[in-house]
């Protein structure tokens, strides 16, 4: 039987928005709104989030305040004050409270500070000193580069917007996908993913998820039954460990070679209407990847595909063959 109740052995994480530097970030430099959700969805992979605070003068980002409200986080506000510098009255707010909940709460194994701001460095610096594993999150260009080396990991909101808008699969509310994209968050993060701790990360994500709205009566059935058709596999009885299958992402790879071979060259900006023309049911998701752009970086990674041009004007080719080579010798 799967066990969906607390895991005492998996990280409880608080997270700390340094909301004006995102906000401004995003708007400069993605042309869009900073979008708390994918942040959420990630880290629902890693653990248990605890505590969401957000810091910034509220009177500001009136739109913002409404969507963060949705993810349940606590907005801290910093009003503007005359001769006084609120955004380092916001910096200096978020460290004192992260501080203070990590002497207070020593069962908070996690802090994900989202800021690309370096003067809060001494912060993430304080809090691997006090034994916590410190996870950072910015936007590319905003991040200073003193930032990320100091934190255990750093996640480029870049890399989790990317795509995740592209397509009705997100919201399409198919469980099969939703398993598949959190498991391949999971084995990014984890050595070995058992069924119970996927069901906990699958239900952090949606909270109405049910393996009864699928056709199954337990969550095992439906992981062997996504196993017999070759999207994960399973090893052991009882609470088995869960890995994405090769199959289907082979089935992925194939399909991406062939239409690249066939049109010689495709506009990154119309490569997925081209597979989904090959073959309907395509979905990056279903191979375990969160957004289109990540199957997309994979690929190009591996050396099945090359990607040259700028911003709209990318091309997407086969690869030279010294590039071919090189990727697989490798």
């Amino acid at each position: 039987m799967t066990s969906t109740g607390p895991d005492h052995t998996e990280p409880r994480i608080a997270v700390y928005l340094d909301y004006e530097n995102l906000a401004i970030g995003a708007r400069e430099s993605l042309g869009s709104s900073f979008d708390f959700g994918v942040v959420a969805d990630a880290l629902a992979e890693r653990g248990r989030v605890i505590a969401r605070r957000a810091y910034a003068d509220w009177s500001y980002f009136d739109e913002d305040r409404r969507m963060l409200t949705r993810h349940q986080v606590e907005l801290i506000d910093i009003p503007q004050k005359m001769g006084g510098s609120r955004k380092n009255a916001a910096d200096i707010k978020l460290a004192i409270d992260a501080i203070e909940l990590a002497l207070e709460r020593s069962f908070i194994s996690t802090f994900v500070i989202c800021t690309g701001d370096s003067d809060l460095s001494p912060l993430v610096q304080k809090l691997r000193e006090l034994d916590r594993t410190v996870i950072g999150v910015g936007i590319r260009q905003s991040t200073s580069k003193l930032l990320p080396p100091a934190c255990d990991e750093f996640m480029f909101y870049d890399n989790l917007v990317l795509g995740a808008d592209d397509g009705d699969e997100a919201q399409e509310g198919d469980g099969a996908t939703l398993i598949l994209s959190t498991l391949a968050g999971l084995e990014g993060s984890s050595d070995a993913v058992r069924a119970s701790t996927l069901k906990r990360a699958v239900l952090r994500k949606d909270p109405t998820f049910s393996e009864a709205d699928l056709g199954h009566r337990s969550f095992g059935s439906l992981l062997r039954s996504l196993s017999t058709d070759g999207l994960i596999a399973l090893d052991g009885d009882g609470d088995p460990r869960v890995s994405l299958g090769d199959s289907a992402a082979r089935r992925g790879d194939e399909l991406l070679v062939s239409v690249v071979t066939e049109a010689k060259q495709v506009p990154l900006t119309g490569l997925k209407d081209a597979l989904r023309n090959v073959d309907a049911d395509f979905s990056e998701r279903r191979l375990g990847y969160r957004n289109f752009g990540s199957f997309v970086r994979a690929a190009e990674a591996r050396g099945l595909i090359s990607i040259t041009g700028k911003d709209d004007g990318r091309v997407v080719r086969l690869p030279s063959r010294g590039r071919s080579r090189r990727s697989r010798k490798s």
